[in-house]
């Protein structure tokens, strides 16, 4: 009787520990790290450092897929069981099409192209690359530019290589302290200046519809919205943020006819936006919201703010001994 009472109660002791051991499972919080990209390309000037060439994207894919899990980003990631990467892409550059897409179907990855609408299909460029080809371009350029506007007026002289560099600087960083319409009236300043007139590069170009058609129906990509115009959400009025986040959302639907739920802040960091932009998200029925502050998001995550790590141009060591620094 006492070995059989023993018994029992090692039995029960031994269930006990089993449930404890799987309640702890449970509580385990497995980090995503969020890897985001903008182009897969060979740039000759690459300023703003948002190239990376098909080989080193290649080497990226490739190294994730033999040693992490890759997860979607619209996913549910409560309950994963280990750290994983999600991979996305911002803006809507052609060759997001053309040389990430088929590495990214080859190798089975699953990826979230963020677009910004204003541009699908668009005779003009960016905005940061027509400002990058009219200020730093090849031009018979005047002595000084004088940029005509009431609060950030002001004179830049441009005689060489190196003070039309130290202006591109400036205005771009005077731009995200504006809206749309005054950066247009900007750029046609500097067109008046530079003696050019509207242009595309074609390396620059931006998906046309048939192209986001065809890319949002593979099975390894998702669409989310970025915007209208690209703007920095932050220095916005609610009506404008509303306007760039809700008709961003709806152009997307009604172009690929499918509900998005999905965003991302342009240029991301923390004073990128602000809270109006986060509530006008959730209350357009966005699920998940980009940033681009550096962490993991874990279970207790704002989903309205997800930390992501911008990827620069890096060769594979670089790329691995970068992603090891995240987890340490």
């Amino acid at each position: 009787m006492i070995g059989s009472a023993a018994s029992g109660h090692s039995r029960l002791l031994l269930s006990r520990l089993r449930n404890l051991n799987k309640l702890m499972f449970n509580l385990i919080d497995a980090p995503v790290v969020v890897l985001c990209y903008h182009r897969v390309t060979v740039m000759p000037s690459d300023p703003h450092l948002l190239a990376v060439s098909p080989d080193n994207f290649r080497s990226h894919m490739k190294y994730l897929k033999q040693n992490f899990q890759v997860v979607r980003f619209e996913d549910d990631w409560s309950r994963l069981r280990r750290p994983a990467f999600a991979v996305t892409f911002d803006d809507g550059y052609a060759d997001n099409a053309h040389e990430a897409l088929p590495v990214l179907e080859a190798l089975e990855i699953p990826a979230v192209f963020f677009i910004s609408t204003g541009n699908i299909g668009a005779t003009e460029e960016f905005w940061w690359d027509e400002l990058e080809r009219l200020v730093t371009g090849k031009s018979n350029y005047p002595v000084k530019f004088e940029l005509e506007d009431p609060m950030h007026g002001r004179s830049w002289p441009t005689a060489t290589v190196e003070e039309r560099n130290a202006m591109h600087r400036d205005i771009h960083r005077l731009t995200m302290k504006i809206n749309a319409k005054q950066r247009t009236g900007w750029l046609k300043q500097l067109r008046e200046w530079a003696g050019q007139d509207w242009a595309v590069e074609a390396a620059n170009r931006s998906l046309t519809e048939d192209e986001l058609k065809s890319l949002a129906q593979n099975q390894w990509v998702t669409i989310g919205a970025h915007t209208v115009t690209h703007s920095r959400l932050s220095a916005l009025s609610e009506e404008e943020q509303r306007y760039e986040i809700v008709s961003s959302k709806q152009r997307l639907e009604k172009l690929l006819e499918r509900e998005l739920n999905v965003f991302s802040y342009p240029f991301g960091k923390r004073n990128d936006y602000d809270m109006t932009s986060v509530r006008i998200c959730r209350e357009a029925g966005f699920l998940k919201a980009a940033a681009a502050f550096p962490g993991e998001a874990h279970r207790w995550t704002d989903p309205y703010q997800i930390p992501r790590h911008f990827v620069y141009n890096w060769d594979l060591d670089t790329f691995a001994a970068r992603l090891k620094c995240l987890w340490i």
